[in-house]
């Protein structure tokens, strides 16, 4: 009688690996002094067209805008310039409308101008290009977009940019307060990542090792060399650019903003809503990111130290905001984006709350 082990006998068949992922990364990235003029080549390397429309404000058309008209022009492009000065529904019906005929598009701008040429993109299935004038955020970079509704704020999943144009001359010009919150929203990537850590141990949310591992990277960057982020200087422009750049590509590689936004966000966005136009979307982050990391036991007097040092706020009076109002933000947290699970999920009370705001003024 021949034996025959366990191993020897296949009773199923093999199940067939068929995992899938998209991951929409930008295409060309430039970064550095004086390289719009670059903008031409980039178009063609691309092949995106003749005809495009170029999305800036009223400010930053005048910095920057108007000069990548006349490059583009020069070049024999057909440029149509879009004013957008603010970012509702209205005004990205007329930039769609607009862009009838349109190749492709530029935005030119800080964080309104660039996530309305995103959404705008989305929408009509046309590439585009960021050209930002601030370093203000990662949505540079990013898929997501940011959309004032009557509600408050909503971020909403759009498409990353098929090229960024990053002249550090012209973001080292910009408020340096601009560049300070660029930074505390890559500093925010340490709680983002134990968020959705949290999440995955306690509700089994997938996660991305590659994701984190970048996003973790370009966070610790930062506060290295957080002596190094000085004011109008073309070198910090070009270190927290290319830290803006690697957080929006975690955010593609994990084809979800997890990366990069966690509950320290959801107290940035209830933050807006009620006390809109105090803050900037990151410096409201970097003061969440400091709650956020105690709550989890980490180093936030480390994180405090470096926001410091790059020149951001660490509590609610540096933005102008009562600490009764950080108090209902933070409870508010966990009704923004109830779905995502973070630290802030996890039964904070009113009492808890007030002593967290309490703890950004210790030493």
């Amino acid at each position: 009688m021949i034996r025959m082990s366990a191993d020897a006998i296949k009773l199923l068949k093999p199940r067939a690996f068929d995992k899938s992922k998209w991951m929409q990364l930008p295409r060309d990235v430039v970064i550095g002094h004086d390289v719009l003029g670059q903008l031409p080549a980039v178009c063609q390397d691309l092949k995106l067209g003749e005809s495009v429309l170029l999305i800036s404000g009223a400010g930053t058309m005048k910095l920057a805008g108007n000069t990548v008209k006349t490059i583009l022009s020069a070049e024999g492009y057909k440029v149509k310039p879009f004013l957008a000065e603010e970012i509702t529904a209205p005004v990205i019906k007329r930039a769609e409308k607009a862009a009838k005929g349109a190749d492709f598009l530029i935005g030119v701008g800080g964080g309104r101008v660039i996530d309305t040429a995103k959404i705008v993109s989305f929408n009509l299935d046309l590439p585009f290009i960021s050209v930002p004038t601030a370093a203000s955020h990662d949505g540079i970079a990013s898929a997501r977009a940011s959309v004032s509704l009557s509600s408050g704020h909503s971020s909403l999943e759009a498409q990353p940019p098929v090229a960024i144009i990053a002249d550090t001359g012209i973001i080292a010009s910009a408020p340096h307060r601009l560049l300070a919150a660029g930074c505390a929203d890559v500093i925010s990537n340490y709680t983002a990542i134990l968020d959705w850590e949290l999440a995955h141990r306690v509700k089994g949310e997938p996660v991305s090792e590659y994701a984190i591992t970048l996003s973790k990277m370009t966070a610790e960057i930062l506060v290295k060399d957080a002596h190094l982020i000085k004011p109008h200087q073309e070198e910090s422009a070009w270190i927290v650019v290319k830290a803006l750049v690697s957080s929006g590509v975690a955010m593609s590689i994990a084809g979800s903003s997890r990366p990069a936004s966690g509950g320290e966000h959801k107290f940035s966005h209830a933050l807006d809503k009620l006390a809109p136009g105090k803050a900037l979307h990151g410096e409201s982050c970097g003061i969440g990111t400091i709650i956020s990391m105690y709550l989890h036991g980490g180093d936030w007097r480390g994180i405090r130290s470096s926001l410091r040092i790059i020149g951001a706020p660490v509590t609610p009076a540096d933005v102008g905001i009562d600490d009764k109002v950080a108090v209902e933000a933070l409870l508010m947290a966990k009704t923004i984006r109830p779905e995502r699970f973070t630290i802030f999920d996890m039964g904070l009370t009113k009492e808890s709350a007030e002593k967290l705001v309490r703890m950004l003024y210790t030493e």
